[in-house]
């Protein structure tokens, strides 16, 4: 199968996945539960990781497979073979609460380089797409990352973690940010803050996440001419593309300047 159609079958699995997710807010009859007691799961989130789990085993039944729910055990990501990396509701707080920022989202990674991926936004009406070297689209039609350089007029989004014991130190950067930048978003999904900044929405995100929360938006916004990496360079022999910690994706007339400006923050630094 080339890249294409299985990008194009990507695409039909992650939109099934969103008809899932829009009907069972529709009734709302899914119940929840919490993840080492902190991390909300919703019946959504397995019932719609089971559906592309099996739409997958179906079609490649040779390919590994990373998703949050059925298969988060992460020891395959540094081996070569190809690995399906699969987020099926990104925003599970959001799609509790009602809110419009979920997403669906499947990479496809080779030798631990991303080269296909998806994320639907069922709620917004928005699917992006990226295959490497080919650019990347929304509902179709290309997309471009901020060209901006001026780090005072820029919009950053970030997240935080569940673990509430985790945020404090998190507080400096986002000090440093809403100090020397135009003004800060949380929207609750990484993927969909990255396939922000790949249309030009932000003009920088940072964070640390899991490899299913970031590996297809990623590429879309690479694709998009973003600027993609790390504040602090990953351990020796993992793959970039899927290494989740302190994410630094902006376009590429800020990037050094805010990275610059948040490991200052991290080392306790004013501006």
């Amino acid at each position: 199968m080339t890249d294409a159609e299985r990008l194009a079958l990507a695409v039909e699995i992650a939109k099934e996945a969103g008809s899932m997710i829009s009907e069972a807010r529709d009734q709302q009859t899914f119940g929840h539960r919490y993840k080492q007691g902190h991390e909300l799961v919703t019946d959504v989130d397995v019932a719609v990781d089971t559906h592309i789990t099996a739409r997958l085993e179906a079609n490649f039944p040779e390919e590994a497979r990373l998703s949050e729910e059925l298969a988060p055990e992460r020891d395959m990501l540094c081996d070569d073979a190809p690995l399906w990396v699969v987020d099926p509701v990104d925003g599970t707080v959001n799609f509790a609460h009602g809110l419009r920022h979920v997403a669906v989202s499947i990479a496809w990674a080779v030798a631990g380089h991303v080269r296909i991926g998806v994320v639907h936004a069922p709620f917004l009406g928005e699917t992006f797409t990226a295959m490497t070297g080919l650019g990347a689209h929304c509902n179709g039609q290309l997309i471009r990352a901020s060209r901006t350089g001026n780090l005072e007029r820029c919009l950053v989004g970030t997240g935080f973690p569940y673990r509430r014991d985790s945020r404090p130190p998190l507080m400096r950067r986002l000090t440093a940010v809403l100090q020397r930048c135009q003004d800060v978003r949380r929207n609750g999904s990484a993927a969909l803050d990255l396939c922000d900044v790949a249309c030009g929405r932000l003009d920088a995100y940072y964070e640390s996440v899991s490899p299913w929360d970031f590996a297809a938006g990623w590429l879309i916004a690479r694709e998009a001419g973003a600027r993609t990496g790390h504040l602090y360079p990953p351990p020796s022999g993992y793959p970039e593309d899927l290494y989740g910690e302190n994410l630094l994706v902006t376009s590429p007339g800020i990037y050094r300047e805010l990275g610059d400006l948040l490991r200052r923050a991290d080392a306790g630094e004013r501006g």
